[in-house]
């Protein structure tokens, strides 16, 4: 049995080195073009070299790429120096001393072309799929035609969708560019191109359009082009949408306590913002310690911040209600100016521990990057965020609507002294709707903390904006502020593009002014008889 073996090996050993000779032979002819100092031998070297099958021919074309293919003219000399700096024959790989003279390989604009498209030849059968997509792009920019026999050859074995897709449309490029196809198979070239949405793609078939002289490829380019610009006109509008629905969850988010507040209490609170921002710190202690004490599970600071932040924030605003507004019940203008002076204190007191800076908080990996669904660029951050604040809001009606201190929150909103009068304490009331309204600020400020910077000015980015969805939507109606938060955060993202930031905020609130001279109880007014009255 052993003998079996070391004869099977031997074999095998053998085999592998009749393969390897060839290639070896073909990469050293080819590297021996190099010395020639000739844009042209340089040319065909590079090739030779991608079609020598050496395990290392990839990296002896990203050395050239990079003009760390260093060559001798005098002795006919190739050596290899990585990015450490280390030397190596290219051809066998072992270590080898660079001669006094070499030079880097001379490439030109041309030369980088080749390479490129080399490179993605090579790569077309990677086992990353990423790469593989990478490899058909530049062959995409290259248009390289003597690549197409191993892109058809990767794609008939291609099983992934998404790089299938990047084949087609590198092969299609190639074909339309190429001069020595038919007729046909170049206007299918087109047909297929026309599937595409992306800018490359319409340059490409722009340029074909200026440089071609028969009429049937014309009127195809013609066509191609014009379906493409009307739907990135269509997915423009689909992403400004989705931009807005992504506005709207922040707005949400950052609205939904004060809609709670307010309506219950009637007080308008100016520290709200700073709710938020405290939220947000205390997901930047919470990510601290993560860092610090155990950076590997770093991933469930997000989950571990959203329960603190609502503590932190509903602890400070129960401070507030019971220390301060429920001296000044049915005196809002005092109520007004005393929370505006306990958001300075709020303000201060953070710069004073954590400094006037931002602070950095970090992306958990599954909220970073984004993803492409039809040509709209989907950021992961934005959807998880969206997925958060339905989940919040579902949560705030469950608690309205199914417990006991909802039932309460809800008989004080339509009619306090009725409420009263059937045993509620409306003042402890007011204390739980100021705690449960804050503690939601607060988990506001965790998810704004992943797409916002971390400042004690945090919160009055959001706070003129969140009484503006209060209103617009119905004091206290907490439908009404889901409807206005994503109304006005698709409305201003439709705007910008017009009208730009500021002025477009300018223009929303305008309208608002002239909508509540007609609605004055916004899109949704309660029923009750104290709030009809």
């Amino acid at each position: 049995m052993p003998r079996f073996l070391v004869r099977t090996l031997m074999t095998v050993m053998l085999w592998l080195a009749c393969l390897s000779a060839p290639a070896s032979a073909d990469l050293k002819s080819a590297l021996a073009r190099l010395a020639d100092d000739s844009f042209g031998q340089t040319a065909k070297a590079i090739e030779e070299i991608a079609a020598s099958n050496a395990p290392n021919a990839a990296e002896i074309l990203e050395a050239m790429s990079d003009r760390r293919l260093l060559v001798d003219t005098a002795s006919k000399s190739v050596v290899l120096k990585s990015v450490a700096g280390a030397v190596t024959d290219p051809a066998t790989g072992a270590a080898a001393t660079a001669p006094a003279r070499a030079q880097s390989v001379r490439i030109n604009n041309r030369l980088r072309g080749a390479i490129e498209a080399a490179l993605g030849t090579l790569t077309l059968k990677a086992a990353d799929p990423a790469k593989r997509i990478q490899a058909a792009d530049a062959l995409f920019k290259s248009r390289d035609d003597k690549s197409l026999a191993a892109l058809d050859s990767a794609l008939a074995g291609e099983k992934d969708a998404s790089v299938t897709r990047a084949f087609q449309r590198a092969r299609s490029a190639i074909v339309l560019s190429s001069t020595s196809v038919s007729l046909d198979k170049q206007l299918e070239a087109i047909r297929n191109l026309q599937s595409y949405t992306d800018q490359d793609t319409l340059g490409l078939l722009r340029a074909a359009l200026a440089t071609a002289t028969r009429p049937e490829p014309k009127g195809a380019l013609d066509a191609a082009i014009k379906r493409i610009e009307e739907r990135q006109k269509l997915t423009e509008v689909v992403q400004n949408v989705w931009y807005g629905l992504s506005l709207g969850s922040v707005l949400l988010l950052a609205a939904i306590g004060l809609a709670i507040t307010f309506g219950v209490m009637g007080v308008i609170n100016m520290a709200h913002g700073e709710m938020v921002m405290l939220g947000a710190y205390t997901t930047f202690v919470v990510q601290e310690v993560f860092r610090s004490a155990a950076p590997a599970y770093f991933g469930w600071s997000l989950p571990i911040a959203i329960p603190l932040a609502f503590l932190v924030a509903a602890v400070v605003g129960l401070a507030i209600e019971r220390g301060i507004i429920s001296f000044l019940y049915g005196r809002p203008l005092e109520t007004l100016l005393a929370t505006w002076g306990v958001s300075l204190v709020l303000q201060q007191a953070v710069r004073t521990i954590f400094g006037p800076t931002n602070r950095e908080v970090g992306n958990p990996s599954y909220m970073s990057g984004s993803i492409d669904v039809m040509g709209i660029s989907i950021a992961l951050g934005r959807l998880w965020i969206i997925v958060f604040t339905l989940a919040v809001f579902a949560a705030l009606l469950l608690i309205l609507k199914k417990t006991p201190l909802g039932l309460r929150m809800r008989a004080v909103t339509q009619n306090r002294r009725m409420a009263a009068s059937m045993g509620i304490r409306s003042r402890s009331v007011d204390a739980m709707t100021f705690a449960l309204g804050s503690g939601i600020a607060g988990i506001a400020g965790v998810a704004l903390s992943q797409i916002d910077n971390v400042s004690p000015n945090l919160g009055q980015s959001y706070i003129i904006d969140s009484f503006m969805v209060v209103v617009f939507g119905g004091v206290g109606n907490l439908w009404g502020t889901f409807v206005s938060a994503f109304l006005l955060g698709v409305a201003n993202k439709f705007l910008e593009p017009f009208a730009g930031a500021v002025l477009g905020k300018i223009l929303i609130l305008v309208l608002l002014i002239l909508f509540i001279q007609k609605r004055p109880r916004g899109l949704f007014a309660l029923k009750g008889r104290a709030v009809e009255s």
